[in-house]
């Protein structure tokens, strides 16, 4: 028992035992080396595929590992592996390095294609203007169009590496693309919404309606975009609302937020202010307000008094008008009533609210009819008592 454990058991020990050290020297070396074998200038793109690829050294390491302790272990049971290893090797060599090739290209065209895809978008789209304001339009349009044009990629790589591997397999591909062909005109009588969806979807991107962080209106809902994707536009509302909206619907594209945006206001004031005053006030409160250093920048031109807008109920509104950045309208609007209300206070000026005036048709004198019972006062000619009933006619 004991020749017998020192025969095989030793050699057994000390293979597992050296697989483990070198499984764990495998496993602190494997994140070093997967962040060699990346680009330093694609680092930041890629910490996602540093730890795929160091899962897949892990994994690889782990296996040939394993492969070999059998290989230590099992002849010393008097088992010949030479044919299975023989077979085993001659199809690794013959189909399996092909396949593996076959992946690894297909996986870094893959992470190399969502590396370069927003690079080569930002040299081919072209937007207005220049300066800040363009490049931040221009990087919400390459970012709506690479994360469009990513998946699609993804899927046509994918596409061609499984036939490839299923053509080296000797599987023959003929049958299998006569199928496809089948089934997706089947597919596409069933599923004619997808496909409008799809056909949405690409004008969606093509014409350019909007893009991720863009305010629209769409199907009735307003938000912000979150996400465009082939068959559906994501947006959440001011209540942090996410609506998931297919392409198919987008009939009308409002886009609040295209190159510039407006601050459009109508602020009323009583009917006895004197109008050239009140302009005079709002163009100053407005030129003070694109001045700001705050709100200064977000402004492309100073809120100004358009017209006269409306005779209301309760007074008379006035138009103001402004030009903003995307987006920041609301934020200057929101300023702008703040500070028109503080104007109006130190100059004195009314802001009307709804209220009623009554005319009885002629003036009331200062006299009125006083009950003799109850000393209540009563309108002139009146002949009994609003209040008690009792008679007002003099005795």
């Amino acid at each position: 028992m004991w020749e017998q454990f020192v025969d095989k058991g030793i050699w057994i020990i000390i293979s597992i035992v050296v697989a483990l050290v070198l499984f764990y020297l495998l496993r602190h070396w494997a994140p070093y080396i997967a962040k060699k074998t990346v680009p330093r200038m694609w680092q930041e793109q890629m910490k996602d595929s540093q730890k795929i690829a160091t899962h897949v050294i892990e994994g690889i390491g782990g296996v040939i590992l394993a492969l070999a302790v059998i290989a230590v272990i099992v002849p010393r049971y008097g088992i010949d592996i030479t044919p299975a290893l023989q077979t085993v090797g001659g199809w690794l060599l013959e189909h399996g390095v092909p396949i593996a090739i076959v992946i690894l290209v297909a996986y870094l065209v893959n992470r190399i294609s969502k590396v370069l895809t927003p690079l080569l978008v930002r040299r081919t789209i072209k937007v207005k203007g220049k300066g800040k304001r363009a490049r931040e339009e221009l990087d919400k349009r390459a970012h709506t169009l690479s994360s469009f044009l990513n998946p699609a990629i993804g899927a046509i790589i994918i596409i061609i590496a499984i036939f490839m591997i299923l053509s080296e397999l000797g599987i023959d591909i003929t049958p299998l693309l006569a199928g496809a062909g089948v089934a997706g005109i089947a597919v596409g009588f069933g599923a004619q919404t997808l496909i409008k969806d799809f056909i949405g979807g690409i004008f969606v991107v093509l014409e350019d309606q909007y893009d991720v962080g863009d305010v629209v209106r769409i199907a009735g809902i307003a938000g912000l975009v979150e996400d465009i994707s082939l068959r559906r536009t994501v947006l959440r509302d001011l209540d942090g609302i996410v609506h998931s909206i297919p392409n198919s619907e987008v009939t009308t594209a409002s886009n609040y937020t295209r190159d510039w945006s407006r601050v459009n206001l109508d602020i009323p004031v009583a009917y006895g202010e004197d109008l050239d005053r009140v302009t005079d006030v709002l163009n100053k409160v407005g030129e003070e307000l694109a001045e700001d250093d705050v709100f200064g920048p977000m402004i492309i031109g100073a809120p100004r008094v358009l017209r006269v807008q409306n005779f209301g109920d309760s007074g008379i509104d006035i138009k103001m008008l402004a030009e903003t950045k995307p987006l920041k309208q609301w934020d200057v609007t929101g300023e702008l009533r703040k500070r028109v209300k503080k104007a109006f206070d130190k100059e004195g000026i009314e802001i009307p609210w709804p209220h009623v005036k009554l005319y009885l048709g002629q003036s009331q004198p200062d006299k009125t009819l006083a009950c003799p019972a109850c000393a209540h006062a009563n309108f002139p000619g009146s002949k009994f008592c609003s209040n008690c009933g009792a008679s007002l006619s003099s005795k």
